[in-house]
């Protein structure tokens, strides 16, 4: 197999108002380590040569480097400050990286994904003739119902929940990032899809949550038997 150079984006840009309290959730601790660590070490634990850019809100440059060294979370890393959206902070994250390279997109406030699910994705996108967009999805479960007044229900059996890690070739995400900036760009697979990328899929993993709300950050703790 061809050795190609692995970046891996984490998007902590997010100020985190729905958890409550003065810290942006990706620096509350669990399991003795704030989030955002955790995140990039189960990451680097399925790839550990992997490129780490983390993208963060400018004032929180200084906090983030002081919990590295209260943390000893020792591994490689290069900073990029958060955009007006998310969009934007992948954007500038892009600009780090080069041409020929697998670049992974993750939520990293998503700590409970596993080094399986991420070293199955990378082994699918160097595979030869592999896909040049992978992402996880999950079934969606829940029986589904619109608000808008005379909209049928959709079928959930053609629905999926789209989760991160996702990844991609890297010239073809960062050619579609120079796309205008569109409101209904949720993730990152939207943009390529838009630019005309076809997208691949991988079934994601039931617990690999978004920690958003401190109920989130309760399951969490429980999943991880803290």
């Amino acid at each position: 197999m061809i050795k190609i150079p692995v970046y891996a984006i984490f998007v902590a840009g997010g100020s985190g108002t729905r958890m409550g309290g003065g810290t942006p959730k990706q620096f509350l601790e669990l399991g003795g380590v704030p989030i955002l660590q955790r995140s990039v070490e189960v990451f680097l634990e399925a790839c550990g040569d992997a490129r780490v850019i983390i993208v963060l809100p400018e004032r929180c440059m200084e906090l983030w480097r002081n919990l590295c060294i209260k943390y000893a979370a020792s591994f490689p890393q290069t900073l990029v400050h958060g955009g007006m959206t998310r969009f934007h902070s992948v954007q500038n994250a892009l600009a780090k990286v080069p041409d020929g390279a697998i670049v992974s997109v993750h939520d990293a406030v998503r700590p409970l994904v596993t080094p399986g699910l991420i070293g199955t994705m990378i082994e699918k996108m160097l595979s030869p003739g592999g896909p040049q967009a992978l992402i996880p999805v999950v079934p969606v479960t829940d029986t589904l119902r619109s608000t808008a007044p005379g909209t049928p229900a959709p079928d959930r059996s053609t629905l999926v929940a789209v989760q991160t890690p996702q990844m991609f070739r890297s010239e073809i995400l960062k050619k579609a990032y120079r796309q205008p900036y569109d409101t209904s760009f949720t993730n990152d697979a939207s943009v390529a899809e838009r630019s005309g990328v076809r997208i691949d899929t991988v079934p994601g993993e039931r617990f690999n949550i978004k920690i958003t709300t401190p109920d989130d950050m309760q399951l969490a703790r429980l999943l991880l038997n803290l």
